[in-house]
């Protein structure tokens, strides 16, 4: 057995892996599973928010993405004073090789480069348990930004990559759907840290709802 393999988390992963490549390429009936409203009708005014800009992607990168819909909006907070992008990716199936492209990855292939990594717990307004998000600060040259991010999927949010590729094979198994949905809050750093973590928390809290409405339950 080579070496790596005798790592049990790996062990895991690849058998989960194995797992999901069988269920996506033998399971050949099909998933009927719809956006219960197009992403572009977020709203474009969310606590407080206001959208000041509609971001757009290239072909390249929605070649790339192969998301089924997705959107990228910046919005301004309440005192005017700080911006944020809002990013969400909506894949209707995975089994057919569309998966998200994790942040974990994309963010270093695009020059920034991460000082502080964390899972932290954001309390939703409405829901007993909080949600449980990845939180990185990365910089490249002067620039700064918080990144906070997740996968969503039913109702369920999923911080961890494998956690999230468990339950694709999970739900494929259970309810013969593989949708997701990739959510990613950037702010730029213009103060401090502290200030930027806070921006980012608050916008997610005011997002979580309106876009779960959104997503399919």
């Amino acid at each position: 057995m080579p070496e790596f393999l005798k790592s049990t988390p790996v062990r895991i992963v690849t058998l989960v892996l194995v797992v999901q490549a069988v269920l996506f390429y033998t399971l050949s009936h099909g998933e009927a599973v719809l956006l219960v409203h197009p992403l572009a009708e977020f709203p474009k005014q969310v606590g407080g928010w206001r959208t000041v800009r509609e971001g757009g992607v290239d072909r390249t990168t929605l070649s790339i993405l192969k998301a089924d819909d997705y959107l990228s909006r910046d919005y301004i907070s309440p005192s005017g004073v700080q911006e944020i992008n809002f990013y969400v990716a909506f894949f209707r199936t995975q089994r057919t090789g569309q998966t998200p492209h994790s942040p974990k990855n994309c963010l270093p292939g695009g020059g920034w480069v991460p000082s502080v990594a964390a899972i932290v717990d954001i309390p939703i307004p409405g829901r007993i348990e909080p949600i449980r998000v990845n939180q990185y600060i990365v910089s490249r040259g002067p620039e700064k930004d918080v990144v906070m991010y997740w996968y969503q999927s039913h109702g369920r949010v999923v911080a961890s990559e494998y956690a999230a590729k468990f339950y694709v094979v999970v739900d494929a198994l259970r309810y013969n759907r593989t949708d997701t949905a990739l959510v990613r809050v950037a702010v730029p750093v213009t103060g401090s840290d502290e200030d930027a973590v806070r921006t980012a928390r608050e916008f997610v809290m005011a997002c979580f709802e309106p876009l779960a409405q959104l997503l399919p339950s």
